[in-house]
């Protein structure tokens, strides 16, 4: 077994530990309820223990690694040459109804790959993302959030989630992507199938075949819009390559935006002096979303890699080919880096790091941005109107996200375009 060379010992020689799996390692279910009802309360009690690495279960028999070392998250993020994003060597060694199996699986995209496969896919996103008109996008979002707005704005009352964040966000995602309506509604059903785990296989089978449907739209009626650029694009992608590319914006673009919108827009109701701050002109939506990406981002615990070899972190030696999970949460309120405001503070990890950033970031701020102005613009007397002890968050290993945002406010006519 081929092992990197550890550092040498100053004075005495560290201790240890053979690998994060020990039996004397409580095993973190972040697959439970339980976890996802107070994430912040296990991630105290895993510092508690003084090491920066844990064992959690990602799902039922799926052990891994979890970071809740902000440095040490670094560490790994920024050494693509010791741990890989490619998951193919683990995939082998877990069964193929792996409930995570199609968020967290092998594709042909730049998440799930390494070296110059990555470098391919990556270069078709940055190139597709860089050539959107950020200006038009405040229009588009502007003509999306007025008439969801209105359509329950007399009511008094509304699940921001269902009725809001999310079909805004879906709606942006086929305006960005070219896609008609009648494709982006299968779309939309299959993604909450991978997301929620109620039938990921089924999900995955809706989304590709309407995929295709689109990619055979924007062959023969190209447009201005993401789907056509990477078509376009010179790295050549094959049909298939080009279906996994933009399965992946569609999946970003809807789940993690909307979960961000809606997140920013909890904080903002629940903390008085935040929503007087955005309300009063004092605290901008930036700032509340960049407090969100510290606190509670949309995906807290992702940006998986596996060590190609066994690799000796902080006296923990990682196993080859397991997952080491980055907890973005644990991690970006890591106490000794945490300062009590984050206004104008980019340093968290939501948006990933290295040559595996985010190369959407511009464009989903923008997005969430104008969401939340419009409808703080258009209701600001907004208050959450939560039945019983406040928000229901949706359980999974990977996602921070609540069941539903039910907000009550004064009834107002519609607004204008």
């Amino acid at each position: 077994m081929s092992t990197t060379t550890p550092e040498p010992a100053a004075a005495s020689c560290p201790v240890v530990r053979s690998t994060p799996f020990d039996s004397d390692s409580p095993q973190y279910l972040l697959w439970e309820p339980e976890f996802a009802e107070d994430p912040h309360r296990h991630y105290a009690r895993m510092r508690a223990r003084g090491r920066t690495t844990v064992s959690v279960e990602l799902a039922p028999g799926v052990p891994a690694t979890l970071v809740i070392d902000y440095q040490t998250a670094v560490q790994i993020l920024n050494d693509p040459e010791r741990f890989s994003a490619d998951p193919r060597a683990w995939q082998k060694t877990v069964a193929a109804d792996c409930p995570i199996l199609p968020l967290v699986g092998y594709r042909p995209v730049p998440a799930r790959t390494t070296g110059a496969e990555h470098q391919r896919y990556r270069s078709v996103h940055i190139e597709a993302m860089r050539s959107l008109d950020l200006y038009a996008m405040h229009a588009h979002v502007e003509n999306l959030a007025v008439p969801l707005i209105n359509s329950f704005c007399a009511d008094g009352h509304a699940d921001l989630i269902r009725q809001y964040s999310f079909p805004l966000s879906f709606a942006v995602c086929n305006v960005l992507l070219g896609c008609p309506p009648h494709l982006g509604d299968r779309i939309a059903d299959g993604m909450a199938k991978i997301f929620e785990n109620t039938d990921a296989e089924a999900g995955n089978q809706i989304v590709g075949a309407a995929l295709a449907e689109l990619l055979a739209l924007k062959r023969n009626e190209p447009g201005n819009d993401v789907t056509t650029r990477m078509l376009q694009h010179p790295a050549g992608l094959s049909e298939e390559e080009i279906l996994h590319q933009i399965n992946s914006q569609y999946g970003a673009g809807i789940e993690i935006q909307q979960t961000l919108i809606a997140n920013t827009l909890l904080l903002i109701l629940s903390e008085k002096h935040l929503g007087d701050g955005v309300l009063g002109g004092s605290m901008s939506t930036r700032d509340a979303l960049d407090e969100v990406l510290f606190t509670d981002p949309p995906m807290a615990n992702f940006l998986l890699t596996y060590p190609r070899q066994p690799i000796l972190i902080n006296d923990v030696w990682l196993p080859a080919n397991q997952p080491v999970v980055i907890s973005i949460a644990a991690c970006n309120t890591d106490p000794r880096i945490r300062r009590d405001t984050v206004a104008g503070n980019r340093s968290h990890l939501s948006w990933g790091l290295g040559n595996h950033s985010c190369p959407a970031q511009d464009i989903s701020y923008l997005v969430a941005q104008d969401a939340i102005d419009q409808l703080l613009d258009a209701l600001p007397e907004l208050e959450l109107d939560f039945p019983g002890d406040g928000p229901k968050w949706r359980p999974g290993p990977f996602h921070r996200s609540m069941t539903e945002l039910p907000v009550a406010f004064d009834p107002s006519p519609p607004m204008r375009l």
